[in-house]
């Protein structure tokens, strides 16, 4: 019996380590699925998925882990789910380009947004990254308005409990043409939070950089970033929340955030002027949404943007 348990363990000593050449496994990795998906995982554990499938109206990203493994977004306002629906999670899109509508789903003259192809995927020990192209049509004739480059990055600071997406996106217009972004409060990023989340049916709470407090304060006010906080279980730390970023390099910086009690918020590109873009004079934007455990202080979030501005801005097309 002691020879036959010696000769049953041989194979295993073996294979301790069966090829040295073999690389270790990052830590963080986009992988694509099925059905135009692509997952960003940590550890093999979901943060968050994009999701690009073409016959949707625009690509969106839907989970947002943090570390109780419940979403901090949802897909579609608690309330009206029919007239809200491009409510999906968090997502990209604009009012009024070229007068074309590619904010809701029933505009007179709609835009859609359609993914052309994953470019790149990056995986590494301290981040995960992809790159796609979008065209932003107009539904009735396809015609081709404004043509995107987005690179999405996750970065875990605090394992599931604290981690960054950045977003870096390249606008240009076709050869020949100009696209132009109409002023509106309703673009470019959007975030619609769970529900248990929000003021109203949750009630959390909405902090801004500049200390204001709930919509009342927050409502389409200047700010660098915006906070939205609650209970997402009944545990005794059973709270999260997504704070979102504005880069200062972004044009019009800082001047507005369209926030609500309801659940949503969303960092206004265009508040106060249009701007214009070309095949030659492209336009790039920068944001970031930290999303973290617990309910943080002014201070802590106002110390998470710091460190967002202070990482170097990708450029979409380079690794």
């Amino acid at each position: 019996m002691r020879f036959a348990l010696l000769l049953f363990a041989l194979p295993v000593l073996a294979q301790d380590n069966p090829l040295p050449s073999a690389k270790p496994v990052p830590q963080v990795q986009v992988l694509p699925l099925p059905h135009s998906m692509s997952r960003f995982e940590l550890g093999r554990e979901e943060l968050t998925t994009s999701h690009y499938d073409r016959a949707d109206m625009r690509p969106f990203w839907y989970p947002m882990m943090g570390s109780k493994g419940v979403s901090f977004v949802r897909m579609g306002h608690p309330h009206d789910p029919v007239t809200h629906s491009h409510h999906n999670g968090v997502w990209i899109t604009h009012n009024s380009v070229n007068g074309i509508d590619f904010w809701g789903d029933y505009a007179k003259e709609q835009g859609r947004i359609v993914t052309q192809r994953v470019d790149r995927y990056e995986d590494a020990d301290e981040a995960a990254a992809m790159l796609m192209t979008n065209h932003w049509v107009r539904a009735s004739d396809n015609e081709l308005q404004l043509i995107e480059l987005r690179r999405s990055e996750v970065r875990p600071l605090d394992g599931r409990k604290s981690w960054l997406m950045l977003i870096d996106i390249e606008f240009a217009a076709p050869a020949g043409k100009t696209a132009t972004f109409g002023p509106t409060f309703f673009g470019l990023v959007g975030v619609r939070m769970a529900k248990t989340i929000g003021v109203h049916d949750g009630g959390g709470r909405i902090l801004n950089s500049e200390g204001q407090i709930n919509e009342k304060e927050v409502f389409r006010k200047p700010a660098r970033w915006c906070d939205y906080s609650g209970r997402v279980t009944n545990d005794a730390d059973g709270f999260g929340g997504i704070t979102l970023f504005d880069h200062p390099s972004n044009p019009q910086h800082g001047k507005a955030f369209h926030v609500r009690d309801d659940g949503w918020m969303c960092a206004c590109t265009t508040p106060e002027a249009a701007i214009e873009v070309t095949d030659t004079q492209k336009l790039r934007l920068r944001y970031g949404l930290w999303v973290h455990d617990g309910v943080p202080t002014q201070a802590d979030c106002e110390a998470k943007w710091q460190a967002f501005t202070a990482l170097p801005p990708a450029d979409p097309k380079k690794k």
